[in-house]
């Protein structure tokens, strides 16, 4: 196994953005011994990171180890009226308080992920960075915690929403609207575009995991 070194994160983080990326899936089994060698850290930290993992439901115990937890169809649903709602206020508050440096950057990330279309896996690593880059300017500094809590959790999903046929050309258009709306300081219009925006993400997701039922 390659050892990644990383000495300025911890291994929360380091585990944390290993689920993030797809390194580890739901379902895989997470050893102390082998995230120690891949992390280049101590056992006793990693032991440490997988508890407080644990804690916060994105590990789960089968028999005794652990796993990468997953999300059943309540549970999704569930993540999800939290996620509509919270990344709305996010939007309204972005249409508040947003410089408009932060505008041009939501631009810019628009037009340049365009060019990841036929990438879904590259084009979800970009949707993150769009949406961090709202929830940050909100302004608000326990708004953005709790949606950095949110979407640790959209991490156990095994799919992304943005691998459906024409997904992507889609969702660049609402993100489109989402800044358009910011732009113009129009609070309702940016919560509405935000939250229609997940709202098809969710409808989507539904219609990828219908597919999986024999």
């Amino acid at each position: 196994m390659n050892q990644i070194r990383t000495p300025n994160k911890d291994a929360y983080t380091l585990i944390l953005e290993a689920i993030d990326s797809g390194v580890y899936r739901p379902g895989d089994r997470l050893v102390e011994s082998e995230l120690a060698e891949r992390f280049g850290v101590s056992r006793t930290p990693i032991r440490e990171a997988l508890q407080r993992l644990e804690t916060q439901s994105l590990l789960a115990r089968d028999g005794r180890s652990l796993i990468v937890a997953s999300l059943d169809h309540n549970q999704m649903a569930e993540l999800y009226v939290v996620r509509t709602e919270l990344e709305g206020l996010a939007a309204r508050l972005a249409a508040r308080h947003a410089t408009e440096e932060e505008i041009q950057v939501m631009r810019d990330m628009v037009s340049e992920d365009r060019v990841l279309l036929d990438d879904p896996s590259a084009l979800a690593r970009a949707n993150r960075r769009f949406h961090k880059m709202i929830h940050l300017a909100s302004h608000n500094r326990f708004l953005v915690q709790q949606l950095d809590l949110v979407h640790r959790s959209m991490a156990l999903m095994a799919t992304t929403s943005l691998a459906a046929q024409g997904r992507g050309e889609i969702a660049l258009a609402e993100h489109t609207a989402i800044v358009d709306a910011i732009s113009r300081r129009d609070e309702d219009a940016a919560y509405k575009a935000l939250r229609d925006h997940i709202s098809v993400a969710f409808v989507t997701r539904l219609k990828l995991d219908s597919h999986k039922i024999d």
